[in-house]
């Protein structure tokens, strides 16, 4: 009777063992599971000033780095170096993974009715930041009186970005145009191809219609 006891018990505790692998199993199979499908790579934007600390959600993207990247992109569209005619598209097609279809598509047809005009060809063009125009000057509300940032949060995925911009153009080398121009941009998050997009955002063109200024230290425009 002494020995049918153990031998019971044995088989009881080989079961329970039993058990206790099978569920050890599943935990691992569930962790590499996990661990399979977790992304390989992930984007944090990290604001430029970290002196005072930082407490935000990975995915949250800081206002800095909108305002870079919508800066970033859009002047390089408008980098003529000699012939917009060919620059402009050029810069279009390049930076097609940094816009949304309907972004694209507007500028190209933005560059066919410059080209048919004529201002295009053989002309050079660069832009700047108005000095002092940057992310920390604000936009004067004329009706509020107050400033807004240039930066206006619409939801954690949408933004709208205002520059203000020195606008300048040569033909044949010789300056022709400077112009002082408001420019408010949409900004999308996209998590499209990250490896043609790092960012993981799109500029959607324009929020409104750009401003031209009448001056670089004065907010009235006409």
């Amino acid at each position: 009777m002494k020995y049918l006891h153990a031998l019971t018990g044995r088989d009881k505790h080989i079961q329970s063992l039993r058990f206790v692998i099978i569920v050890l199993l599943v935990i691992i199979l569930a962790m590499a599971w996990g661990w399979r499908s977790a992304p390989k790579d992930l984007t944090i934007h990290i604001p430029p000033d970290t002196r005072s600390g930082s407490t935000r959600l990975w995915s949250d993207i800081d206002p800095s780095n909108i305002y870079g990247f919508a800066f970033y992109i859009f002047q390089q569209l408008h980098n003529w170096p000699t012939n917009g005619e060919v620059d402009y598209k050029r810069n279009i097609n390049t930076l097609t993974p940094f816009l949304t279809p309907q972004c694209k598509s507007q500028l190209l047809n933005e560059y066919e009715e410059r080209r048919q005009g004529g201002e295009l060809r053989e002309r050079a063009r660069n832009i700047a930041e108005i000095d002092g125009r940057g992310i920390n000057s604000g936009i004067k509300n004329y009706e509020t009186n107050q400033l807004e940032p240039r930066v206006k949060i619409l939801s954690d995925k949408a933004w709208i970005v205002t520059f203000d911009l020195y606008i300048d153009e040569y033909y044949k080398g010789e300056a022709v145009k400077r112009a002082m121009v408001r420019y408010p941009l949409s900004v999308v998050k996209s998590d499209s191809n990250p490896e043609e997009n790092p960012w993981g955002l799109k500029l959607n063109c324009y929020a409104s219609q750009p401003l031209r200024l009448t001056s670089s230290t004065g907010e009235h425009n006409e």
